[in-house]
């Protein structure tokens, strides 16, 4: 009979500060001796947790590079799949970025050959990345023609914003439930930040980051991901008709009394202050556009 494999989980992510890694339940630095196929249930666990740490660094810095050291993989194939799954995550989140960011503005073309130059990577990641954004509607894909960046919609705003306005307040009333004092740790230093921001970018990302810190505390990965995607596009909408003209000052003001909420357990509060958190922003947006549309230059 074969010996117990013997896994060294090394920590991981030092360089993530996202999500306290006590909080993916990462025992750090601990061999730990199991039989073989708990070994690879475990592991591919753990691998999973720590792609979704760096995939959520990748989309909210734009930063694809890590610290091989400081994250620490071990185990030889699974880290290699790892490996493998976060080129194709990394194209994803520096191409999401850029559209939000509107470097790709709705309508321009998305050619697989230019953007294997632009990112520095080779054909199939890309695709890859392009195949997920068409599926979450920031690529429209015309046969015969190519891919393009998807309009903006002003019909669809509505579905958009009722849609958070449900997800968000069950997120923020689980997040009561469910986060750490670790959780609102990492909040209160995010929104420390706001002393120190420049400009209305630099608070929107703080303002990314306390609905992620907050997403994380839900424990609940299917929000997350759908949350992540519906906030992206809100993010869009906001460079698209916000970011010259709207404070943003108010938006992490108001994260600052959701977490005292949030941190003292009080569910229905929490999410009462979110969904007027996401109705805030839906209004700022709404006027915009109208703004926007009655203009003589519009059109």
């Amino acid at each position: 009979m074969p010996a117990p494999m013997t896994t060294t989980l090394a920590e991981v992510g030092k360089s993530l500060t996202l999500v306290p890694l006590s909080v993916v339940v990462m025992r750090s630095r601990e061999s730990v001796t199991r039989s073989e196929p708990e070994t690879l249930l475990l592991d591919a666990m753990i691998y999973h947790r720590c792609i979704m740490q760096m995939v959520r660094h990748v989309r909210v810095s734009g930063n694809p590079r890590f610290d091989n050291a400081s994250i620490g993989i071990h185990g030889g194939a699974v880290a290699t799949a790892m490996t493998e799954l976060s080129l194709s995550e990394q194209a994803y989140g520096q191409l999401r970025r850029m559209i939000v960011r509107l470097d790709f503005a709705p309508g321009d073309v998305l050619r697989e050959e230019a953007l294997q130059e632009t990112l520095g990577m080779s054909r199939t990641p890309i695709r890859e990345a392009l195949q997920r954004l068409a599926r979450e509607h920031f690529v429209t894909v015309i046969p015969r023609r190519g891919m393009f960046v998807s309009g903006i919609d002003v019909s669809e705003l509505s579905m958009l914003f009722e849609t958070r306005s449900v997800l968000e307040p069950y997120a923020a009333r689980l997040a009561a439930a469910r986060g750490t004092d670790e959780h609102w740790a990492s909040m209160a230093a995010a929104l420390d930040a706001a002393g120190t921001a420049v400009g209305n970018l630099d608070l929107m990302e703080i303002d990314r980051r306390g609905h992620e810190i907050m997403w994380e505390a839900a424990g609940n990965r299917f929000l997350v991901d759908t949350l992540d995607m519906l906030y992206a596009q809100s993010d869009r909408l906001w460079h698209l008709y916000l970011a010259d003209v709207a404070d943003m000052q108010h938006a992490v003001d108001e994260h600052a009394e959701l977490m005292d909420v949030l941190r003292a357990g009080d569910g229905e509060r929490a999410g009462d202050l979110m969904e007027e958190h996401i109705r805030a922003f839906d209004a700022e947006i709404r006027t915009a556009v109208t703004e926007r549309l009655a203009s003589p230059l519009a059109g």
